[in-house]
């Protein structure tokens, strides 16, 4: 091969190298700019549907929030809120914390895009929680999955919901007969036995975290 050629085919070779190089760290940049796209358009979609639950009677306070914690089971953390005196609102503000402030990914239980649409307590002390779609169509189906994320709820709102007796959970203002196609919706969820105590703390307290019940 003349030698012209030869340089000729050593600068393509290299301009080619050069190329996939610049290629693969514009693919790296724009996979990160996508994800901090996705997470800020998440934020901004949760703080319009799902803006923060407040109240006159709210006080800074620790309160048990359960997350998932492997094996198919959930585990509390306490985490500062303000929380209200008003035990329905209470009940929102927690499981709505339960929503939105999940440590991590691996944590969560409830999909971010799920809206709690109600909630609900009557004086019997039947609790009822209205959630969107999501709460369904977004839990993997699966007996254990779904176990989890009623356990996640039922366990916040025991801990944080002194007054609340039982809870019906409903998916856009229906009765379901399952969660995502394995656990029982159709009838009720036993809270609150007599001798739980109110779990949250001054918020001065040295809790950080707390082992499941």
């Amino acid at each position: 091969m003349p030698r012209d050629l030869k340089i000729a085919a050593g600068i393509l070779t290299v301009a080619v190298l050069v190329g996939l190089i610049s290629l693969s760290s514009l693919h790296r940049r724009m996979k990160g700019l996508a994800a901090e796209s996705q997470t800020s358009e998440e934020k901004a979609r949760r703080d319009v549907l799902a803006p923060e639950i407040s109240t006159p009677s709210d006080v800074q306070q620790y309160a048990k929030i359960y997350w998932a914690a492997g094996e198919d089971r959930v585990a509390a953390t306490s985490v500062e809120l303000a929380l209200s005196g008003e035990p329905v609102e209470r009940g929102k503000q927690v499981l709505q914390a339960l929503i939105t402030k999940a440590p991590s990914t691996e944590q969560r239980t409830i999909a971010a895009d799920t809206e709690l649409l109600a909630f609900y307590l009557l004086p019997d002390g039947t609790a009822i929680a209205d959630f969107s779609d999501s709460l369904s169509s977004e839990t993997p189906s699966g007996i254990e999955s779904e176990q989890v994320v009623v356990d996640s709820i039922t366990k916040t709102l025991e801990q944080n919901v002194p007054s609340a007796r039982r809870l019906k959970i409903l998916i856009h203002g229906q009765e379901v007969e399952t969660l995502a196609g394995h656990l029982d919706l159709t009838g009720f969820f036993d809270l609150n036995p007599s001798n739980v105590a109110p779990a949250a703390q001054p918020a001065s307290s040295s809790h950080s975290s707390l082992a499941p019940r």
